[in-house]
């Protein structure tokens, strides 16, 4: 839908994403959305660039989440929260979602 507005497909995805888990690392994005990685890394990259992300390190993994100092945050976030009310449920179900994790925990493992 916003693939248009933005001509990238994987911007739209990543706005939904991040508006509704509000942070994400690129692994996280491309196995959510069964794409490659490299696509989702250079548009992340392109999306901080242009001021709209953030981002930082958890341990070794580049983490991405919103700039709160971008000029027009609120209103891409009221576009990606609309856009995503549009969305067919089962898109809903399969990219946005959480899935739950595969196996536990190590035990004794810090969070």
């Amino acid at each position: 839908m916003l693939e248009y507005l933005f001509a990238n497909k994987n911007v739209e995805k990543i706005l939904i994403y991040l508006n509704l888990h509000g942070k994400a690392n690129a692994t996280e994005l491309s196995r959510s959305f069964d794409s490659a990685l490299d696509p989702i890394q250079k548009t992340l990259k392109k999306l901080e660039e242009g001021g709209l992300l953030a981002s930082f390190l958890e341990g070794k993994t580049r983490v991405f989440q919103w700039n709160p100092r971008y000029p027009f945050l609120s209103e891409i976030q009221n576009l990606a929260k609309k856009a995503y009310t549009f969305l067919p449920s089962d898109i809903q179900e399969q990219y946005f979602q959480n899935k739950k994790r595969k196996r536990p925990r190590k035990s004794g493992k810090p969070l």
